[in-house]
């Protein structure tokens, strides 16, 4: 029975389980940048290709690790305070080192180099560490959980018919929501709205300036008239 025993065994016992997720651990790091001038250099960057079941496990161990980068983010900003730029084994390098400042630096990047520390006990690997904590620890920092995604795809395996699929980090190549129709309807509906009463704004000026036209020269008709009128009598009392 496999009471309270978490995860897949994979046909595997426990150590080469570990070296395993170790390793595509790594890999899907190393991704993240691509020498294009490298040998079998991935095509994609951040994205391995496996099976379903090892993509599942691998989630969550490469999860908690960048979790422990983010963590040592706070630690990092907090000592850049106390850095200094000087060239190491420099005269103004030394002074740094021999002050005050050079212990508060240090008291402040401990916890950092503490987690750093415990990603490399889990990688064993210097490159990978370093894009852990430099670069995806700086991509996700404003999101809490969910930092990769597993995709299956069509094809099988060959030899074992297994079912496959990619992991990648998320953030790149997402893809959009689509929006429902209703609420297109509604967006375009609200959109004519203003349009039909600018347009019907426009048709009542137009027709008031010509109301204005129209009445304009039936008063200079009648203007006209009354002064023909006017001449009329004064002869007649002539």
């Amino acid at each position: 029975m496999r009471h309270r025993m978490r995860g897949r065994k994979l046909g595997r016992n426990a150590s080469h389980r570990k070296a395993m997720f170790r390793n595509m651990a790594v890999s899907l790091i190393k991704t993240v940048r691509i020498d294009e001038e490298a040998e079998n250099a991935p095509k994609v960057s951040g994205r391995i290709t496996t099976t379903v079941q090892k993509a599942k496990e691998l989630r969550p161990f490469i999860e908690k690790l960048i979790t422990v980068a983010k963590k040592a983010q706070p630690h990092i900003e907090n000592a850049a305070q106390y850095a200094t730029s000087a060239e190491k084994n420099s005269s103004e390098w030394k002074t740094w080192r021999e002050s005050e400042q050079w212990n508060q630096w240090n008291q402040a990047l401990a916890p950092a180099l503490s987690y750093r520390r415990r990603a490399f006990a889990e990688l064993r690997d210097n490159e990978a560490v370093d894009i852990l904590f430099n670069e995806l620890a700086e991509r996700f920092a404003e999101r809490n959980g969910g930092y990769t995604r597993i995709v299956r795809l069509a094809t099988v395996r060959l030899g074992d018919a297994g079912t496959q699929a990619i992991i990648e980090f998320v953030g790149e190549r997402d893809r959009v929501k689509p929006t429902r129709r209703s609420e297109t309807l509604g967006s375009a509906a609200t959109e004519e709205a203003p349009a039909d009463e600018e347009a019907t704004a426009e048709e009542t000026a137009e027709t008031e300036s010509e109301a204005v036209a129209d009445e304009a020269p039936a008063t200079e008709a009648e203007a006209s008239e009354g002064e023909t009128a006017e001449a009329e009598e004064d002869k007649k009392e002539e």
